[in-house]
């Protein structure tokens, strides 16, 4: 197939996303919520701050008091243990950061900014009162949606639903991700290679991408280069009831790359097969039954590549999330001369630095074969070449991916 019959990245993404329907809900403890995609819109059950309450440390006042002379010290307001008497004229409260403010005050003195004697509170020269008050409602109010479905669930995230007084939150289901290598070639790790072999990793890079995403990852093993062994494999899968399977390697065209008959023998319905992409060209997509299929390529960096581009998308969608498939670049000036670029979108591992004046360089690593494992983990980003790119010069702008870490 030549490259420019080859489907193009963005298409393939779109087609890999179409199907990719929200799996089920479940209720979570805020303490097992992190990472976990929000199902429904969650709604505030209080209104924060309750109340006015005050931003410093200092004194409720009101401030055309101060402009008359000092003010009566009557009381003090501190959190959780308001002042709990209306403010009259010429009088003034203590209060502390996060307190009530009492009602008739309309500003708060800071401490520094005041003069205390014999229970009299004045300004120091050159002072004034600010409001310095947060306002009742002022973060959120009771019945209002704050966190709404689609939301990936972080730090901020899980403090914001305590503090509306959520124990527990609606959450997509993880999608199950299976993960199944094949290869005559490949040991796991720990274990004595032959003088051919190598060592299995690319399922802990993938498997990575995809718990990151949000998902369970499953690792089924590796399989030797057999069509019974490999649908033992698939079988496998289908009984963990896998949302995702993901196979690891056998994508190409050679004689021994037999998971493409493997799956189809299992039933898969193909959807595409070879995109063009580089690194990452021999992809199969397609379903079996409810399950998604993807087939990454064996070479270890088109295979995290290609979980980047789209498993980690796809993990995103069945939880819901909106922006799933949403365009993750950002652009950067080149660090070095790139030559025109033939007819696949090319990822090439790139190291980032600041340059004088500030702005973010992106030089692509010397070497970009795929089986690089070295260069990749020294690269901080991916620089993206268009189909037909022309040559383009060092100090030009172009796109990148930063690469997660």
């Amino acid at each position: 197939m030549s490259e420019n019959k080859l489907l193009p990245v963005d298409d393939a993404l779109a087609r890999v996303l179409a199907g990719a329907a929200r799996l089920g809900e479940e209720d979570v403890t805020l303490a097992a919520a992190r990472g976990r995609t929000l199902s429904r819109d969650l709604v505030a059950k209080r209104t924060q701050p309750p109340v006015d309450v005050s931003a410093m440390d200092g004194y409720a006042v009101r401030a055309a008091d101060l402009a008359s002379g000092p003010v009566r010290l009557v009381g003090e307001s501190a959190a959780g243990h308001g002042y709990e008497a209306a403010l009259k004229p010429g009088e003034t409260v203590r209060i502390f950061t996060g307190a009530p403010v009492p009602a008739g005050a309309d500003a708060i003195l800071l401490q520094e900014d005041a003069e205390v004697a014999d229970g009299d509170v004045r300004l120091k020269p050159g002072a004034k009162a600010g409001d310095h008050i947060r306002a009742k409602g002022l973060d959120f109010s009771e019945g209002a949606a704050a966190l709404f479905a689609g939301t990936w669930l972080g730090f901020a995230e899980l403090a914001l639903a305590a503090a509306m007084n959520h124990a527990t939150l609606p959450v997509a289901h993880r999608p199950r991700v299976a993960l199944l290598a094949s290869g005559d070639e490949l040991v796991l790790p720990g274990a004595e290679p032959g003088p051919s072999q190598i060592i299995a990793c690319n399922s802990f890079a993938v498997g990575a991408i995809a718990q990151e995403a949000g998902a369970e990852v499953i690792d089924l093993g590796v399989f030797r280069d057999d069509l019974a062994e490999l649908e033992r494999g698939i079988t496998l899968a289908r009984e963990a009831k896998a949302d995702i399977l993901v196979t690891l390697g056998g994508a190409s065209v050679g004689d021994h790359d037999l998971l493409k008959p493997a799956l189809a023998r299992q039933g898969m319905t193909l959807d595409f097969w070879k995109i063009a992409m580089r690194p990452g060209k021999p992809l199969i997509s397609g379903r079996l039954g409810d399950a998604h299929i993807l087939g990454l390529p064996g070479n270890p960096v088109a295979s995290i590549v290609c979980a980047l581009v789209f498993l980690a998308p796809l993990v995103r969608a069945l939880q819901g999330d909106p922006t799933a498939g949403a365009d993750r670049t950002e652009t950067a000036i080149a660090g070095a001369d790139l030559p025109a670029n033939k007819g696949r979108r090319d990822y090439m591992r790139a190291m980032l630095a600041k340059d004088a004046e500030g702005r973010l360089v992106a030089t692509p690593m010397p070497m970009q074969d795929s089986s690089l494992l070295t260069e990749l983990a020294q690269s901080q980003a991916l620089l993206i070449r268009e189909p037909g790119d022309a040559p383009l010069p060092a100090g030009s702008p172009c796109r990148i991916w930063r690469l997660p870490r």
